[in-house]
C-alpha cells in the first residue's frame, strides 16, 4: 500500500527546517490519513486506499493518493532535492509554489493549463493538487520524439499568458516571488558548478570523452565570462513572473490537454529566461530547426519581444544546453560523444554570438 520507508534522520532534518509541520512518510499512509482528516481535507468516513509515487519529479516528494472517494496528488517540499538527497534545498519553495498557483488562478489562460490547487498546508510545506490521471510528460522528446506544432502553440501560449497576465510584482507577492533561496540554488547548478574545475563530476562516467570536451569549454575565457554575466542577470530582480523550469519534464499531456507543473523555481525576472530555457531543451532534444525557430518567432510576435530580449533568450538557451551536458542534472539523452560535442559547440555559439 505504501512506498518505502524514510529514515529517522530524514524526518529529523525536516522537522528542524519546518518546526511543527507534518512529515509525510509514504510507508505510513495511516498517519497521512489522520493528518488530512485533522486538516479538514478528507470528508468524514473517507479513507486512504493507496499511496504511490506520482511521476519522476526531481525536487519534491510527489505522491498519488487514492481514497475511497477520489484521487489527488500530494506534493511536499523537504530540505533536500528528492532525486539527489545529498543536495540541500530550501524547504520554503513550497510556499512559493502555493503562491504561484494562487496568483495564476486569477488568469484563466494560465489556470486552465495547470492542475488546480485543491488545498495546502503551509506549515508542512504541503500542496494538494488535482490528479490529471494518466498524464505523461514530454521527456520522450529526448529519445527521438517530435514536438508537434499544436503542442508548441499551447506551450508558447502558456508563457505569453503567464508573462503578460499574472501581476506579481507588487506588495507581498513581490517578496515571495523574489524566491531568492531557490534562485541561489539554481544559479549554482546552472551558471557556476558545471564550469568549475573542482566540481568532482566524473563526466566520462556519463559519456566517455565528455570530460575532455568540458575541459576545452572551461578554458574559453570569453565563454566563461559571458556565462557569469548571464548568471548575474538571472539573479537580478525583474517585474515579470516567470516559470523558471520550463522544460519537457514540466509539461504533461493529459486527457484534458497540455498542463504545466512544478513552478517552484518561479521568480521575478527576465521573460527571456523561460523562452531560452525552452529553446535550449528543444535543441538538446534534436528538434527540427523550424520548430526551434517557430518557438522564438511565435513568442516574439505574440508577446512583443524585441531583438535584444530575443538575443538574451538565445544566450540563456546556450547556458542551459551546457549545464545539462556537463552538470549534475543530466537528461535521458539518446546520443554519444559526437552529438554532445556538437551540442557544446552550439552552446558556445549561442552564448557568444547571439
Amino acid at each position: 500500500m505504501g512506498e518505502s520507508a524514510d529514515t529517522p534522520e530524514q524526518e529529523a532534518v525536516f522537522r528542524q527546517a519546518a518546526p511543527g509541520g507534518f512529515y509525510v512518510d509514504p510507508s505510513r499512509p495511516e498517519r497521512l490519513e489522520a493528518h488530512l482528516h485533522r486538516r479538514g481535507f478528507l470528508d468524514d468516513g473517507e479513507r486512504v486506499r493507496s499511496v504511490s509515487k506520482a511521476g519522476e519529479g526531481n525536487m519534491n516528494l510527489t505522491l498519488r493518493v487514492v481514497t475511497s472517494k477520489r484521487s489527488f496528488v500530494l506534493k511536499q517540499a523537504r530540505p533536500w532535492v528528492e532525486k539527489y538527497p545529498q543536495i540541500a534545498a530550501p524547504v520554503d519553495r513550497a510556499l512559493v509554489e502555493i503562491a504561484f498557483y494562487e496568483a495564476a488562478g486569477a488568469v484563466p489562460e494560465v489556470r486552465r493549463a495547470m492542475p488546480h490547487l485543491l488545498g495546502s498546508d503551509p506549515d508542512s510545506r504541503l500542496l494538494i493538487l488535482e490528479d490529471l490521471g494518466e498524464a505523461h510528460d514530454f521527456t520522450a522528446l529526448y529519445s527521438g520524439g517530435l514536438l508537434d506544432r499544436g503542442a508548441l502553440d499551447e506551450l508558447v501560449g502558456y508563457l505569453v499568458a503567464l508573462h503578460s497576465g499574472v501581476d506579481a510584482a507588487t506588495g507581498e507577492d513581490r517578496r515571495i516571488f523574489e524566491n531568492r533561496e531557490m534562485r541561489a540554488l539554481n544559479h549554482e547548478h546552472i551558471f557556476r558548478f558545471p564550469l568549475a574545475d573542482d566540481n568532482g563530476l566524473d563526466l566520462d562516467g556519463f559519456t566517455p570523452g565528455l570530460g575532455a570536451a568540458a575541459a576545452e569549454l572551461k578554458r574559453d575565457d570569453a565563454y566563461v565570462s559571458t556565462v557569469r554575466e548571464l548568471g548575474a542577470e538571472y539573479l537580478a530582480d525583474g517585474d515579470t513572473l516567470v516559470h523558471g523550469d520550463y522544460f519537457p519534464g514540466s509539461w504533461l499531456r493529459a486527457s484534458s490537454g497540455i498542463s504545466v507543473i512544478d513552478p517552484e523555481f518561479c521568480f521575478l525576472g527576465p521573460r527571456a529566461f523561460d523562452v531560452g530555457f525552452m529553446l535550449g531543451h528543444l535543441r538538446l532534444a534534436g528538434q527540427p530547426d523550424e520548430i526551434c525557430e517557430a518557438l522564438v518567432s511565435r513568442y516574439a510576435a505574440r508577446a512583443g519581444m524585441g531583438a535584444a530580449a530575443t538575443a538574451e533568450a538565445r544566450r540563456f538557451a546556450g547556458v542551459e544546453i551546457m549545464r545539462r551536458l556537463i552538470g549534475v542534472a543530466q537528461l535521458p539523452l539518446d546520443c554519444g560523444i559526437e552529438r554532445k560535442e556538437e551540442l557544446l559547440r552550439l552552446s558556445r555559439e549561442l552564448v557568444l554570438t547571439s
